[in-house]
């Protein structure tokens, strides 16, 4: 403890004498105090204000002669009309950075006491816990003899599993070569948009939709061309020249339509006409409530389709393991790219989920989960039905952790002040008008998108009733 005390008063010596010699208080040539006098002004140890003198000679501040005092260093004055150093100055930003800093930041909110609707949250209680210890246990007890950066596609042991899985569960048929492992399911959208687009090069994407995909593209210099959707997923009647799509063809997020298969059809026949890439981001396709699962589009056109999937809607959000199954052709492409972004992603994460997956431990958590979500969406939407009647419109229930809740008779412009009202009764809120085009029209009914995934069922119920009434004070 004493000496963590002497190293903080040195520190802070260290950092006064430069700031002096930065001002010019202190200039080359100046003589600084003994040792011994600094010490008694500073209240600090003889051997504190030696140590600090050392390390600004080690850095060339000071020169320091046997039996002598310390002197400034020569070179460090301040030219003429120079202002003092008080910070570092800020760099000229690259077009990527400009960009990026002129996008809207993230609202971040503390979550809510009572019962909060954020969607993309999952329930801590739902972790597979003694599966992934054991999987844990067995990955580190079985750890390589030397450690080493693996391939930036992924551990082969994990893309294998993964490539069976996919063919059980979803009907994707294709090779282990062909995955690639990615932190998450964003970062493979960033890396679709960095290998995808030139700078001033259009994209289509739904609207409303996703807001960091369209973030990611946008960073990229992609112009984003807005295109409606309805019940049936993305308008797909007058698609315009593009270097890319980005869809949610089984869930379209928010609003939870389902691609119809005329729609799928014509989408990748502009695809195949424009020489276009489409983004398949399947973010939930585990979780069907009252419809059988939609096949992917990636079953359909595997030369056109970049298949986006994750884990974190399964497993935890924090996980950070997502994956991308890509064309043959772009292969080589997105692996250099993963090579340089990170090397790799975390390889003993890897290995416990290629456990999960071989053993069918992932399988069963998944049917596990999918029926306690499957209770916490029919809580859920009692709760509306009860409590707001005729009064709301719920919209993308059939698929997925969320739904659309647009309530009749109060107008958009009212779900700022309904969001206050719902954080001050301890409630977590969150609109969809934030997820459409600025440049477009937005609805102007106001709509909430509502998450069910990382709330008990007392809470679904218990929000619901304390959102009832403050919905009523703004209609």
């Amino acid at each position: 403890m004493v000496q963590l005390q002497q190293d903080g008063v040195a520190r802070r010596i260290i950092a006064a004498i430069k700031a002096q010699i930065h001002s010019g208080a202190y200039r080359p040539g100046d003589r600084l105090p003994s040792s011994r006098a600094f010490a008694a002004e500073w209240g600090a140890s003889r051997t504190t204000v030696t140590a600090a003198y050392n390390q600004l000679n080690a850095e060339g501040y000071l020169i320091i002669r046997q039996g002598a005092r310390a002197i400034v260093a020569p070179g460090l004055e301040r030219a003429s009309g120079e202002a003092p150093i008080t910070a570092a100055q800020p760099r000229s930003l690259s077009a990527f950075a400009r960009r990026l800093l002129a996008l809207p930041p993230p609202v971040e909110q503390q979550p809510a006491k009572v019962a909060d609707f954020r969607y993309g949250d999952l329930s801590g209680a739902d972790f597979p816990v003694l599966a992934w210890r054991r999987a844990s246990t067995k990955a580190i007890l079985q750890r390589a003899a030397r450690l080493r950066y693996g391939d930036p596609q992924g551990s082969s042991v994990l893309r294998n599993a993964l490539q069976a899985y996919l063919w059980r569960a979803r009907g994707i048929s294709c090779t282990p070569d062909r995955i690639v492992i990615v932190n998450g399911s964003q970062q493979g959208l960033d890396l679709c948009a960095r290998l995808l687009l030139d700078p001033g090069d259009p994209f289509v994407i739904e609207n409303p939709g996703y807001l960091l995909a369209r973030h990611a593209f946008v960073a990229a210099g992609g112009v984003a061309v807005p295109v409606a959707v309805d019940a049936d997923g993305l308008s797909t009647d007058a698609l315009p020249p593009a270097r890319l799509a980005y869809v949610t063809p089984s869930h379209q997020f928010p609003l939870g339509g389902v691609l119809s298969a005329t729609r799928r059809r014509s989408l990748l026949a502009w695809a195949k006409a424009t020489g276009a890439t489409i983004v398949e981001d399947d973010y939930d396709g585990e979780y069907r409530h009252d419809i059988a699962p939609i096949p992917p589009l990636q079953t359909l056109d595997a030369e056109s389709v970049i298949y986006v999937g994750t884990f974190s809607k399964t497993l935890s959000p924090t996980l950070r393991l997502g994956y991308l199954v890509v064309p043959p052709g772009l292969c080589r492409a997105f692996s250099e790219a993963k090579r340089l972004t990170d090397r790799h992603a975390p390889l003993l994460e890897q290995d416990v989920l290629a456990d999960l997956l071989t053993s069918g431990a992932y399988e069963r958590h998944v049917r596990s989960i999918r029926r306690k979500n499957a209770e916490r969406r029919q809580v859920l939407l009692r709760a509306l039905t009860d409590h707001l009647g005729s009064r709301v419109t719920v919209a993308g229930a059939d698929t997925g952790l969320h739904v659309v809740a647009w309530m009749n008779g109060i107008a958009a412009e009212r779900e700022p002040a309904i969001i206050a009202a719902a954080r001050a009764a301890g409630i977590g809120l969150y609109p969809v008008s934030p997820l459409y085009d600025p440049s477009e029209p937005r609805p102007g009914t106001a709509g909430f998108v509502l998450g069910y995934a990382g709330l008990d069922t007392e809470a679904l119920r218990r929000g619901i009733a304390v959102l009832a009434p403050i919905f009523a004070e703004h209609r």
